[in-house]
């Protein structure tokens, strides 16, 4: 994982043409989940169609358990977005890794602390949004001083440690799976046949660890999400 980024100047900005290739990768490949999933629809559903209606009703289930629906019924469609993006971003770097000219190409885009804290302030910012456009702005922006006015620093410190936090979060765990699938794959090339056979089964295991750790953390972001939009959206919070 010590490979450089194939960085680029545009308009006097910088840009890493590995990030902008693999959002745009997981992007393409869940709006291809969507389509093949309702292009046929059927009231009985099968295939695709019945995978995409079973993650909606556990994305449901995920609001329900976190506001009532009258105000989370609107984030359904938020939260079903979240979680297959974050998913397949997830799964992408764990096939294989791509380096040309030591520069690496091809990651899980959630592997790079940019892209995890990016998608964090757009929640945040999100949550605050509805919060002035559901509640009113004298009343979202008296949460901030109630019940007590000096709480108010406190508070500010909250938006930024739930922003670290929940882009970190899922950063951190991520990229540590791919470094040390990295590391497995570099101790494999110099061990030769006799290494590669015993290694294999631990590389296996702890890619299946992998997808495990990457689907908890697609549902522990959402969930975070939606814990935060009640906390905004909702009065009894």
């Amino acid at each position: 994982m010590n490979h450089g980024s194939p960085d680029f100047q545009f308009l006097g900005l910088w840009f890493n043409a590995a990030n902008l290739l693999m959002i745009t990768v997981a992007s393409l490949i869940v709006f291809l989940i969507a389509v093949f999933a309702t292009r046929r629809l059927a009231m009985k559903p099968t295939g695709m169609q019945n995978f995409l209606e079973w993650v909606l009703d556990f994305v449901k289930g995920i609001i329900n358990s976190t506001m009532d629906w009258r105000d989370g019924g609107r984030f359904h469609v938020l939260g079903l977005t979240l979680i297959m993006y974050i998913f397949v971003s997830n799964m992408l770097g764990l096939p294989f890794a791509l380096v040309v000219n030591e520069k690496l190409w091809w990651k899980s885009p959630t592997a790079d602390p940019m892209i995890t804290l990016t998608l964090a302030v757009m929640i945040l910012g999100l949550t605050h949004y509805y919060g002035v456009k559901l509640r009113g702005p004298k009343a979202y922006g008296g949460t901030f001083f109630s019940p007590m006015k000096f709480l108010f620093p406190l508070k500010i410190i909250e938006e930024f440690a739930n922003t670290l936090t929940l882009g970190l979060r899922l950063y951190g765990n991520i990229y540590a799976g791919e470094l040390l699938l990295s590391l497995l794959a570099a101790g494999l090339a110099h061990q030769g046949a006799l290494g590669l056979i015993a290694a294999a089964p631990l590389t296996l295991v702890w890619q299946a660890f992998s997808i495990f750790v990457g689907t908890i953390q697609a549902y522990i972001f959402t969930m975070l999400t939606m814990v935060y939009m009640s906390h905004k959206v909702s009065s009894d919070h």
